[in-house]
């Protein structure tokens, strides 16, 4: 802030602020020391000078050729901003330069003690890093003091020209050492402290995606400062790694869960990108509703039956007993695999405990829905055998309906031994003797027969499929208990 700027906002603060004004006007010089970087506007150009308002009462000043191009044009006038490095603070004036200038050994020493960049050219790659020609001399940089991407390729960098900080000058010149990545990481280290005095947990921040780790994602908060998104955080849905959630370069939003420090006095930003969308359970009820047929993806499968995610975040249960119509189900794996997409009628939706009950054996349809019609009593019907007991011949009529051909029909039959000699796919027609849709039962008789048998009920709870519940038949309780088990953890 030049002088007459800082009268000008004296006047038009008031006397009563002036106390308060002066005293941060007058400490406001001593903020700034040797080696820091700083943001200003240029205020003039005259002669070899170019002045600089840095924000404080002295202007800052710097050589005119450090804002001329290789022709000699100025790359920068009156009302540009500019970025230099403090290079000397006194009471009369601050001196600033875009990179430490000169040559020889005591302008290397200078750099080091001062900790100011200087500008240096790779001229190649050798053992264990790269020659720079810094200041007259050639300095070496370690291959891990580059700081660059490990992508690039050693030869892509010579001849490059960047800024690095002296680390060592040792044998009269003869061993100089430079570091770009350490010029990096005090770039950083300053962003990082400006950007934690605005920074609180539970603020929602936007950032670039800028690479992938196993565990998780890390997002650009400001130039060189990263915060990391666990891979639990990237997304309400089930990821197995971070590119099934977002990709290189994506824009995202996302809330900050907590700001630490470990053991080294690292900074760790933790973030979290689904807890800035919104939880999808709040208003699951306007978007899903009982009864309908859904698409889904299957996620996970448990003994218990098959987990299928029908919408961003939301996942829902199909019972291992709401698999099929058409066969018995030990397992789920018999019927999908995880990545499966397929259709589910939603059962039951239960917001408060977060459960939704699906069906994939209802979204296909009830075979036994026309079952009356298709075997009415008295009708004569094709089947195959599907398993014999002491009970009788269990014969598959169509997908999902099974008939019983009971054991005392067979043995009063006037040809009972061919009846007895069939065996699991074989072909036989019978007669429907009677029909009972709720019980999701059919008695058969062979052909010619009139009287009826009793057929024992535990024939079909022996045939019944392992787990089948009824229409109204929830998930059991130890279904339960490991459905919720699994979401915890």
């Amino acid at each position: 802030m030049t002088e007459e700027k800082f009268a000008a906002s004296m006047q038009e603060e008031g006397v009563e602020d002036f106390a308060a004004m002066l005293a941060a006007h007058e400490t406001s010089g001593h903020r700034l020391q040797t080696g820091q970087k700083v943001t200003g506007t240029v205020i003039a150009i005259t002669g070899d000078s170019v002045f600089v308002d840095v924000g404080i009462k002295v202007d800052g000043i710097m050589e005119r050729k450090e804002i001329l191009d290789a022709e000699g044009k100025e790359t920068a006038g009156p009302g540009d901003t500019v970025e230099a490095w403090v290079i000397g603070v006194s009471s009369q004036e601050i001196r600033l330069s875009r990179s430490m200038s000169g040559s020889g050994v005591a302008a290397l020493e200078e750099a080091r003690d001062a900790g100011l960049p200087v500008e240096g050219r790779i001229a190649g790659a050798c053992k264990g890093g790269y020659s720079v020609e810094v200041m007259g001399k050639t300095a070496f940089c370690p291959g891990s003091q580059i700081g660059l991407a490990t992508t690039e390729e050693a030869d892509s960098l010579v001849g490059r020209t960047l800024q690095f900080l002296v680390i060592r000058v040792e044998n009269r010149g003869r061993n100089i050492v430079v570091s770009h990545r350490a010029l990096l990481d005090r770039e950083r280290q300053a962003q990082l402290e400006v950007l934690l005095e605005k920074l609180n947990v539970g603020d929602t921040v936007e950032g670039k995606i800028t690479r992938f780790a196993p565990f998780g994602a890390f997002m650009e908060l400001d130039s060189a400062v990263e915060g990391m998104i666990h891979l639990s955080e990237l997304s309400w849905s089930r990821v197995g790694a971070p590119d099934e959630a977002v990709s290189l370069g994506d824009i995202v939003r996302a809330k900050v869960l907590s700001i630490s420090k470990n053991d080294k006095g690292q900074v760790r930003i933790s973030l979290s990108r689904k807890q800035a969308q919104g939880d999808p359970w709040q208003d699951v009820d306007q978007k899903l509703e009982a009864g309908a047929v859904v698409q889904g993806r299957v996620v996970r499968l448990a003994p218990f039956g098959v987990f299928v995610e029908i919408l961003p975040g939301i996942e829902g249960l199909a019972h291992i007993s709401e698999l099929s119509w058409t066969k018995r189900v030990t397992k789920p794996e018999e019927i999908v695999h995880v990545g499966d997409t397929v259709a589910v009628k939603i059962k039951d939706i239960n917001s408060e405990s977060r459960r939704i009950s699906l069906s994939l054996r209802e979204a296909e349809g009830d075979p036994w829905q026309d079952a009356a019609q298709r075997f009415a009593a008295g009708s004569l019907v094709q089947g195959t055998v599907d398993g014999r007991s002491p009970h009788g011949l269990f014969i598959a009529l169509a997908p999902g309906i099974t008939g019983l051909l009971p054991a005392g029909v067979i043995k009063n039959a006037k040809n009972s031994g061919q009846y007895s000699k069939l065996d699991k796919g074989d072909s036989v027609t019978l007669i429907v003797q009677n029909i009972d849709t709720t019980a999701r039962r059919i008695s058969l008789a062979p052909e010619g027969t009139d009287a009826t048998a009793a057929v024992d009920d535990k024939a079909w709870k022996q045939h019944a499929n392992l787990g089948r519940a009824t229409e109204n038949t929830g998930i059991n309780t130890l279904a339960q208990a490991l459905h919720k088990a699994m979401q915890n953890k």
